[in-house]
């Protein structure tokens, strides 16, 4: 009898896997074949092999080539892997899913070898296996809450290497909010000299454009973009209490706000602070060439339009039947600015239901429930599913009295998460190059309101987002229990690259 060969727990699980016999030894001196424009993906797989490794032209080969003809049965990001004794061959038909295959690579190693640095000799080699795989859903992301409490850079490098390793492929930065301003602004020095920094307790900081454009530019080379979020016309306050003039009470000092929640102070609606909003958002683009910029436009209450007489003017001037309609208006302007440009728009689902509605051509990230998603396709929109019910991961992952605090009202579970289905009721998902109304993908969200530290934002994320990321990835529904499996020897890489995770319910075989 032929004993079974044990399959490889990869998180998420690719469409199709078959182990083999045998392995692949990687030896000392690496022998990387590359076809045209796979340079990239094998400068990354060097790299996680040890950067120190030397190159030859002799012994086993290791090939990554682009095969444009596999379009259509691999898509931009599909790969397929062939891990043989004597050879392993990765194949894609685009860039990004060579970058995919090698992160598949890298989780087929044993644990010890995700750290080039500490890694035993005996740890550097890969199980034969081949596989061929590809994302269901184009748009696969993460959103960090980084204005809330800000969270440092080389936080941010160790997230987009995660996310890499899990075959995510978009991180949404949350740049921007009442509590604090993270983006530097030439021309605007305020927003960091103050609007980056809160009292009582003291706290702060902000990235230059500099760091930015680097974490940029390393997520790139792992097949991730990093799409920049700038709220308005609400979740200002840092803004206001930098540059007062911008708001509705010019007269008023403010301070960068230091509690939780929505500030009632908001942009005005006057040229200048246009002006300032679109000098902001150029900024912006020089930095991120994601061709999505998100501008928020989420809960912005209406009471300083309709205590200030110069917005109250300037919705009668518009022929708007309240001051309410200025918010559509608002979000209309920044938009025609960053289309103009050639970006495309996004912002929270609940604004498409602004007095005076949204142009189609805005895609909608949609926090509340998955009908409301549903509710914005049928309007024309392309829509990012993230039901908080779901997707949130500031909610605590248990009812327990140990766990720690988190946004109040519920909990978000392990298994939640794993069955979340963001094309549940037979939505349609939009395929690359295809701007029609549908999924543009899925998104799972830290919000760190009650996440003051690193630890605490790796205990909330993890498992969590590898659950996500499975969701987001597979073709099919896979059964929790599949996943849970998977997990246990997934938690061996995540320990080995310094991942604090929390133990999902029900799972007592898993150790902390």
């Amino acid at each position: 009898m032929t004993t079974p060969r044990p399959v490889p727990h990869l998180v998420p699980r690719p469409n199709d896997l078959t182990a083999l016999p045998g392995r692949f030894v990687i030896p000392p001196a690496l022998r990387l074949e590359t076809g045209p424009g796979a340079e990239p993906a094998a400068a990354l797989l060097a790299d996680y092999l040890g950067p120190g490794r030397p190159r030859t032209e002799t012994g086993p080969p290791i090939r990554l080539e682009l095969d444009p003809a596999q379009q259509l049965a691999l898509g931009p990001e599909g790969y397929r892997l062939e891990v043989r004794p004597q050879r392993v061959v990765l194949t894609a038909a685009a860039p990004h899913g060579l970058l995919n295959a090698v992160q598949t690579l890298r989780q087929l190693l044993p644990p010890a070898a995700l750290v080039p640095a500490t890694a035993p000799a005996d740890a550097w080699w890969w199980p034969c296996v081949s596989i061929r795989d590809r994302p269901r859903l184009r748009w696969r992301g993460f959103l960090l809450d980084v204005a809330r409490h800000f969270v440092p850079l080389d936080y941010l490098y160790r997230t987009v290497d995660r996310m890499a390793l899990h075959r995510l492929n978009v991180l949404h930065l949350h740049l921007t909010d009442d509590q604090g301003w993270r983006i530097e602004i030439d021309g605007w020095p305020r927003l960091t000299e103050v609007g980056a920094w809160r009292s009582d307790p003291v706290h702060g900081g902000y990235y230059t454009a500099r760091e930015l454009r680097g974490l940029v530019d390393h997520a790139a080379a792992r097949g991730i973009t990093v799409v920049p979020e700038i709220e308005m016309p609400g979740h200002a306050r840092a803004a206001l209490a930098a540059y007062p003039q911008l708001g509705n009470r010019p007269e008023q000092r403010l301070d960068v706000w230091n509690r939780w929640g929505v500030s009632a102070d908001i942009f005005a609606v006057d040229d200048r602070t246009l002006d300032f909003c679109r000098q902001v958002l150029d900024a912006t683009l020089e930095v991120f060439p994601a061709r999505h910029v998100h501008l928020g436009g989420d809960e912005c209450p209406t009471t300083a339009w309709e205590t200030s007489p110069a917005a109250r003017r300037r919705s009668a001037e518009l022929g708007l039947p309240g001051v309410a309609g200025l918010h559509g208006w608002f979000l209309a302007r920044m938009h025609e600015h960053l289309s103009a440009r050639g970006r495309r728009t996004m912002s929270w689902d609940e604004t498409g239901h602004s007095p005076g509605r949204l142009p189609p051509g805005i895609a909608l990230t949609a926090w509340r429930e998955a009908a409301h998603g549903a509710a914005a396709v049928a309007r024309g929109h392309q829509v990012v599913m993230a039901p908080h019910t779901a997707t949130y991961f500031d909610y605590p992952q248990r009812d327990s009295p140990d766990e720690p605090a988190g946004q109040p009202g519920g909990t978000v579970t392990l298994e939640q998460v794993h069955a979340f289905d963001p094309l549940a009721g037979g939505l349609r998902a939009v395929d690359p190059g295809d701007d029609g109304a549908g999924v543009l993908g899925a998104q799972a969200a830290l919000w760190t309101e009650y996440v003051p530290t690193t630890a605490h934002a790796d205990y909330l994320t993890y498992p969590r987002l590898c659950a996500f990321a499975e969701t987001a990835w597979a073709a099919g529904r896979i059964p929790f229990a599949d996943f849970l499996a998977r997990l246990r020897p997934h938690r061996e890489r995540l320990a080995a690259l310094g991942v604090a995770t929390a133990v999902p319910v029900g799972s007592p075989t898993l150790s902390r």
